[in-house]
């Protein structure tokens, strides 16, 4: 009797043991998950998104900074054009940066608590909790989410994927699909790093506005402890280096290239709109296109090159295009105003819903002057 419990008490032992050392399933990481960011102090990563969208991929430099708890610093760089955009949130306020034309807006806003981003670690974490339908599997290295996905002014996307460093967690790799499984977005993030130790003035608005490349600063310092470089380490994943290979280019600093000015049809009309004229304004003395549209809605298009100029506070909100962020202001008659390749946007309407004014500002990407 004795011989037969010593045998099941070791059985027991081995089967605790050897469940502690097997493979986490979904829950056990949601958990982890969820401890990661109550105790995550700052990050730092850096990539590379793509998005296929338009008439071809576009492809951007990302570089992602957080310190707890609510400083925010997101740079998107067109890889081709050298053009940065910078989201930045401080005890200020939360800002949209635009360097190379001097430019910024300034919110009181709740971004990013109250809209999700791909690039940000606290959305990813945030969409694996909530959905209680997750899918989950492994790879070489890495756990992998198979996820809602949850972007407002996204509502074409809807399941993504995302790959998470097994021993960091640190995010890998994103994939973010339609309704017909088409990958529509990619975030490749070649370097992410916890515990990073950022310099004082790493948030402040007027160093990130005139300072003109921000993300190669130097930071104080780094927990090596907690640094982790993550990579593609699996061919199942889109080879963001085959979406666009004519975005690489040399590693000499080229100046911003300016699109010429003149209209740019947007590749998306609402039903029942048609455009009504098109003609050459001026604005504060600059020369600019304004085309209205009519029909089922009305609005008006206007595209313009501004000298360089600073923007006070406004009562708004910022919209991921993807492409580039914008800035929506109004009640009654709202206004969506974004730059991009030089040119800068006004959309303005009485009766179009907000959600049509993102879709013909997210159709601006990829068309050409005529």
């Amino acid at each position: 009797m004795r011989r037969i419990i010593w045998v099941v008490a070791l059985v027991v032992c081995l089967s605790v043991v050897l469940a502690g050392c097997g493979k986490k399933n979904a829950g056990t990481v949601v958990k982890d998950l969820d401890q990661v960011v109550s105790k995550m102090e700052s990050y730092q990563g850096s990539g590379k998104m793509i998005i296929q969208t338009g008439q071809e991929p576009q492809e951007y430099q990302v570089e992602v900074w957080y310190k707890n708890p609510n400083y925010y610093r997101i740079s998107l760089t067109n890889a081709k054009k050298d053009i940065s955009q910078i989201v930045l949130r401080n005890d200020e306020g939360v800002f949209v940066l635009t360097p190379h034309l001097n430019k910024s807006f300034r919110f009181q806003s709740d971004w990013p608590n109250n809209q999700g981003q791909v690039y940000l670690y606290q959305s990813l974490v945030q969409s694996i909790i909530a959905d209680k339908d997750r899918q989950f599997t492994t790879d070489s290295g890495a756990y992998v989410f198979d996820v809602t996905a949850n972007y407002q002014n996204a509502s074409n996307l809807s399941r993504q994927r995302i790959w998470l460093n097994k021993k960091s967690y640190a995010p890998q790799h994103v994939e973010v699909s339609d309704a017909n499984a088409n990958v529509r977005v990619i975030v490749d993030f070649t370097k992410f790093e916890f515990g990073t130790k950022f310099d004082k003035d790493s948030f402040d608005m007027k160093r990130n506005l005139t300072t003109s490349n921000m993300s190669t600063m130097p930071t104080a310092g780094q927990d090596d402890t907690q640094k982790v470089q993550t990579g593609n380490t699996d061919n199942s994943k889109t080879d963001v280096n085959k979406v666009d290979k004519s975005s690489a280019g040399s590693s000499e600093k080229q100046p911003a290239a300016k699109q010429a000015l003149g209209m740019i049809e947007p590749s998306y009309i609402p039903q029942g709109v048609k455009i009504q004229e098109t003609t050459q304004i001026k604005i504060g003395g600059e020369n600019a296109v304004l085309s209205r549209y009519t029909g089922t809605y009305h609005y008006s298009l206007v595209e313009s090159q501004p000298q360089s100029q600073e923007a006070s506070a406004l009562s708004g909100d910022i919209i991921d295009l993807g492409y580039t962020l914008a800035v929506l202001t109004g009640v009654d008659k709202k206004t969506l105003e974004w730059t991009y390749e030089g040119i800068e946007f006004k959309l303005a309407t009485d009766d179009l819903p907000q959600d049509e004014m993102i879709k013909v500002a997210m159709a601006v990407l990829g068309q050409s002057s005529k």
